[in-house]
């Protein structure tokens, strides 16, 4: 196949794979259905594309093509007509007007997919795993991962979630504003994670999905929006926490796309113009008792803030820690807290830490606490231990970014303990 339109079939499935399935489940309310007929219809594309050329409008086509095989097999299994009427009255699909497919101006079924998935009748893992799943195109394992739970759980906890989706007749709709409190905090955590998988890319060359994190704040600010000027302030800390992380996206990498640790980096290159809006939102989402997202926004203001790496507020993003800990337990929060011991008292004191919660056999899968690991071993100058670290680190990234940066710091040790 043609490396120009692979590069346009691999552009387009990251970019564009939750708004093609948001679109078709508004059209068809099937969420099974949704992902196999845009599952067809890449398949197409990888057989038409290398002999018609790429299309126009490459997203456009593959929903077009999608919705015509899904009616074809609907036409086929002999029923269409029934499952039209069932969406209409349902509310999946309102009315027969479809969007203009050829512009960018289709309607938001994101946002109508997020609160469809996050229904109150849907346990909240299950809420945030579907989304994830359908709007990030995140396969089952890595969903798992993100919940330290196996794969096989996890889809199961997907299959329950869609079916009953299916079954319950769930619109396909944004809430009343009487309805919206009951939902926000499924809502934002999904926002969050989506904002996560493209600050931190599970899997593929780049460190950075540019398309999810712009996608997540600007989910985040409809979410402003919905609620209103007295929106809890949970929603600001969160818009506030994207904003400031991904004010320094530009400086997390060189030109080779090698990944920048946070001291190492340029910070004239940081975003200024998204700190300035970000943190007036910080102030204001820490009043009056903060929640988790709050609190990891001052925590980002104070990285921020500070001009220099050594000008970093070290020992006041411990204590934000400690109120992180309080509020939203995790063993996540427990390792991030270690990184901010070990800049206030020392890499000794922050491994005592990490071997602690190494213990509980929690984040045994998680790649980032290997690599944590290391990196305090290597720093207290015990190359052969730090080497088995990162060892076990790269053996669980997927990442080629933070490969190849573990790799680096892997060659590193194995010299010095040569």
């Amino acid at each position: 196949m043609p490396q120009d339109v692979t590069s346009a079939l691999d552009a387009v499935y990251r970019s564009d794979w939750g708004r093609i399935v948001a679109t078709l489940i508004r059209l068809f309310g099937d969420f099974e259905a949704a992902e196999e007929a845009a599952q067809e219809a890449f398949a197409a594309a990888v057989d038409q594309w290398p002999a018609s050329g790429v299309p126009e409008f490459p997203r456009a086509w593959i929903i077009q093509t999608a919705r015509h095989k899904a009616i074809d097999r609907m036409r086929r299994q002999g029923r269409f007509q029934e499952k039209l009427e069932s969406y209409v009255v349902s509310g999946f699909a309102p009315t027969s007007e479809e969007p203009n497919y050829d512009t960018d101006e289709i309607p938001d079924d994101r946002l109508r997919l997020i609160f469809t998935c996050c229904h109150p009748a849907l346990a909240l893992e299950a809420q945030v795993a579907l989304t994830l799943r359908t709007l990030c195109g995140l396969d089952t394992d890595e969903i798992a991962r993100a919940f330290l739970v196996p794969g096989a759980t996890m889809a199961q906890r997907i299959v329950r979630a869609k079916r009953k989706i299916r079954d319950a007749g769930i619109p396909y709709a944004v809430p009343e504003t009487s309805e919206l409190p009951a939902r926000l905090d499924a809502v934002l955590t999904v926002i969050y994670l989506v904002f996560n998988e493209g600050y931190a890319a599970t899997r593929g060359e780049p460190l950075v999905r540019a398309d999810l994190c712009a996608e997540a704040i600007r989910l985040g600010r409809l979410v402003q929006t919905l609620m209103g000027p007295g929106s809890p302030l949970e929603v600001d800390g969160l818009v506030a926490l994207m904003l400031l992380h991904d004010s320094r996206r530009d400086a997390r990498s060189d030109d080779a796309g090698n990944l920048i640790v946070l001291e190492e980096q340029d910070r004239s290159r940081w975003n200024k113009r998204q700190i300035a809006e970000a943190l007036p939102l910080v102030e204001r989402a820490l009043r009056d008792g903060p929640g988790p997202f709050a609190v990891e926004a001052a925590i980002a203001a104070l990285h921020c803030e500070a001009a220099r790496a050594e000008d970093t507020d070290w020992t006041q993003i411990v204590r934000l820690y400690d109120v992180l800990e309080r509020l939203q337990p995790s063993p996540v929060v427990s390792l991030n807290r270690a990184v901010a011991v070990a800049m206030v008292e020392g890499p000794q004191a922050a491994l005592a830490l990490i071997d602690e919660l190494a213990a509980t056999g929690e984040l045994d899968s998680y790649h980032l606490l290997h690599a944590t690991r290391a990196d305090l071993l290597r720093r207290l100058g015990m190359p052969a231990d730090a080497t088995a670290s990162y060892e076990r680190a790269l053996a669980l990234v997927s990442n080629e970014s933070e490969r190849r940066f573990l790799e680096r710091r892997l060659r590193e040790m194995q010299a010095l303990d040569a």
